[in-house]
C-alpha cells in the first residue's frame, strides 16, 4: 500500500489522522529579522505543489500562534510520519527564537499533549537525522523534558538551554 509522503502531492489528501503518536517541532528556516506566518508559509508550499500548508501550527516572531491545516488532518510535514504526528513550525532557525515564541511552544505542546495524549514531542532532525539535522535547531526532546519537570516543580521557564 502506498503511504503518502510530504512531497507526494498525488497522493496527498485532507483525511483525519487515525492516530497521533508524535509531535514534530520544526524550523521556518528564515533569518531572525524575517517574520512570516502561515499565509507566508502557506504559499511556499503550494508553490512546492503541494494542497495546503504541510503544517497544522506555526509560531511567529512575536509569538502568536497560528493555524495552518486543521490539527487532525494528515500533514505534510515530516517525510514517512505525516499520518501519526502534528507539525509545529517555529519561525526563525537554529537559535534566534524570541522569549515569546518559546512560551508559546511551551504552551502549545502542553495544550496537544494533553489533547493527544500519550504523544513524544521530538524535532524534525530525530525523524530526519541526515536530510534535517539543524531542523529545528535544538533538542526539542530534552527541552519537552526540562518543560515538564519545571512544571513539575511549579516554575515556568519556556527557554531552551
Amino acid at each position: 500500500m502506498h503511504t503518502p509522503q510530504a512531497h507526494d502531492t498525488k497522493t496527498e489528501t485532507f483525511a483525519a489522522r487515525s492516530r497521533t503518536d508524535l509531535i514534530v517541532i520544526h524550523c521556518a528556516d528564515t533569518p531572525a529579522k524575517m517574520d512570516v506566518g502561515a499565509t507566508e508559509i502557506r504559499k511556499w508550499h503550494k508553490e512546492r505543489g503541494w494542497k495546503d500548508i504541510g503544517y497544522h501550527f506555526v509560531i511567529r516572531r512575536n509569538g502568536e500562534i497560528e493555524k495552518g491545516r486543521h490539527h487532525a488532518q494528515v500533514g505534510a510535514h515530516v517525510l514517512g510520519f505525516n499520518n501519526t504526528s502534528l507539525g509545529i513550525c517555529m519561525v526563525g532557525r537554529e537559535q534566534n527564537y524570541s522569549e515569546a515564541q518559546w512560551r508559546s511552544l511551551a504552551y502549545l505542546v502542553l495544550q496537544a499533549t494533553r489533547y493527544y495524549k500519550g504523544t513524544k514531542v521530538v524535532g524534525h532532525c530525530d525523524l530526519d537525522p541526515v536530510k534535517k539535522k539543524h531542523c529545528p535547531g535544538f533538542d526539542a526532546k530534552a527541552w519537552w523534558a526540562r518543560e515538564v519537570a519545571s512544571a513539575l516543580d511549579g516554575r515556568s521557564r519556556g527557554k531552551a538551554a
